[in-house]
């Protein structure tokens, strides 16, 4: 965020341009938000979700669940920042997303995008976020906790093996155990992850599962877009959006036992979107 100067000739230093540099807030430790937001489509006047309210303590889970097109990713999608609101209020410990800077929230999120996007340069560095410096210890940390430990020592350069731009020399499956161990690289706060188990092997869901209540028991809060049923094993919350709408939200067995009973149209597991 940018400073914020201007000139105060008359109070305490005359003449002096008063600079107010942002104050840096204190890591979050207990409560996510979302409040009567409004989210449309970048380039677009097409609302993508109408009076979306929730919120989440420290420690919990939260499985997201919809049909095709129901505004799953774009809810995630606005929850971290990379898509603004219309309307509406998003915040970290009450504080508004506008309250952090890019690189406060880069550190207390961590995000599994759909389509998992690596960079040139090394296993390692795509983890860390090619934070100049890593904690060696918590890139090891983190691939472990995508299960993609024994993966990566599978390469002739093992964490050093250079993927290129894009990533495209790996697989769809390899490229998101390494975007997943992205995700989770410094035990952040908030860690959002957008349909995780959909080039994942049974093992994989396993370690995955594994990854999301580890989270929880740190005290973090976990989101988790489900395309699957066993991406709900590790929450405790669930939230089912249909056409931009939330149509339920609650604990998980609650609400599964009410999708069940009203299905069809509610799915509880949709497709991508």
């Amino acid at each position: 965020m940018p400073s914020s100067c201007r000139s105060m000739p008359i109070l305490i230093w005359p003449f002096r341009p008063l600079c107010l540099e942002p104050l840096a807030l204190p890591a979050p430790v207990g409560a996510i938000a979302m409040e009567h937001v409004y989210v449309n489509a970048p380039a677009s006047d097409r609302i993508v979700l109408h009076d979306v309210s929730f919120n989440l303590q420290k420690g919990d889970g939260l499985g997201i669940i919809g049909p095709s097109g129901s505004g799953k990713s774009s809810l995630v999608r606005a929850l971290v920042g990379v898509w603004p609101q219309m309307r509406g209020r998003i915040s970290l410990d009450n504080a508004s997303l506008g309250q952090w800077s890019s690189e406060a929230l880069g550190r207390h999120i961590g995000y599994l995008p759909q389509d998992v996007e690596l960079f040139d340069g090394t296993i390692a560095v795509n983890i860390a976020r090619f934070d100049p410096v890593a904690n060696p210890k918590a890139v090891l940390a983190a691939a472990r906790a995508a299960g993609a430990h024994e993966l990566i020592l599978s390469f002739p350069d093992g964490y050093g093996t250079k993927i290129g731009e894009g990533g495209m020399s790996l697989s769809a499956g390899q490229r998101q155990r390494i975007g997943l161990a992205r995700a989770f690289y410094g035990d952040p706060f908030l860690v959002v992850l957008d349909e995780p188990t959909s080039n994942l092997d049974a093992d994989g869901e396993a370690a995955l599962t594994e990854a999301i209540l580890n989270v929880r028991r740190r005290n973090g809060i976990v989101v988790v877009i489900a395309h699957r049923p066993k991406a709900l094993d590790g929450v405790d919350h669930v939230l089912v959006i249909a056409e931009g709408k939330v149509q339920s939200f609650g604990r998980k067995e609650d609400v599964l036992t009410k999708v069940l009973r009203t299905a069809p149209p509610l799915k509880v597991v949709g497709e991508r979107g």
